[in-house]
């Protein structure tokens, strides 16, 4: 006679979440607007770590412009590399080089024609059984395939965590009037009666759009995996992150 026992007990189960090999990760663009050439460079974190920036110095940073100019980039604070005398402009094609521990990392980006944003107010709508504040954006996207956006949204000076990327493949030459939808929770700032609210247009190349695309897939666990992964750089040598030669432009109002 075999006698099977049921009882309750806890199990405690370890998980080795060993340190991955760090790796480099550069946020770098150049933009049409003066004193906004920008490269932030650090390094990925442990799981258990904390999401501080911790800049990495030291680098040797450029950019060369389409026909020859080579611009050194000056480190302003520990990891931040700044080129206040290099403004960019559309159609031209950028050459990113790093240079940090004996790596070197390099990127191309060219910057697309920019389009204006033409208009910005703000409707309410249900999300979740409750009715918020939302964003809407109006732009003409031209004739011919291949327009990439980013928005970046500040609320009272706040920036927006939420990514809000476009692109043309279902609106090529149309008025788009676009929400940007936010999560109203912890890490987004609810839009209220009279806030300030800012709006930053990115027109961006199509290999930084897929960047900024995975990484929304990732964040927002759009992409099905299992297992997230690390978002599509266009950054050769090893690195993570991206580089960008944008067109910006921002529109600023007072929520009503």
């Amino acid at each position: 006679m075999t006698a099977v026992l049921f009882g309750s007990c806890e199990k405690v189960i370890h998980l080795d979440l060993n340190s991955a090999d760090k790796k480099y990760v550069i946020e770098a663009t150049v933009t049409d607007q003066p004193g906004t050439a920008e490269v932030l460079l650090s390094q990925t974190r442990n799981f258990d770590d904390d999401n501080n920036f911790i800049g990495i110095s030291g680098a040797t940073v450029t950019v060369q412009e389409e026909g020859g100019v080579l611009t050194p980039f000056a480190e302003t604070s520990p990891g931040r590399y700044m080129a206040p005398n290099l403004t960019g402009a559309s159609g031209k094609t950028y050459d990113l080089s790093v240079t940090i521990g004996g790596f070197v990392f390099s990127s191309t980006s060219t910057m697309p024609v920019k389009v204006n944003l033409d208009t910005l107010f703000t409707t309410e709508e249900l999300l979740f059984s409750d009715t918020y504040r939302i964003v809407n954006i109006e732009y003409q996207d031209p004739l011919g395939r291949g327009n990439n956006y980013r928005f970046i949204q500040y609320v009272n000076g706040l920036k927006e965590k939420q990514i809000f990327v476009q692109n043309d493949d279902y609106t090529d030459g149309r008025l788009n009037n676009s929400k940007l939808y936010y999560l109203p929770n912890g890490d987004s700032t609810i839009i209220h009666s009279g806030d300030s609210v800012r709006i930053d247009m990115l027109c961006i190349d199509p290999r930084v759009y897929k960047y900024w695309f995975s990484l929304s897939s990732n964040t927002n666990g759009d992409n099905n995996q299992v297992t997230p992964a690390n978002p599509v750089t266009n950054i050769d040598g090893g690195a993570l992150g991206y580089f960008s030669a944008q067109t910006l432009q921002t529109r600023t109002m007072k929520v009503p």
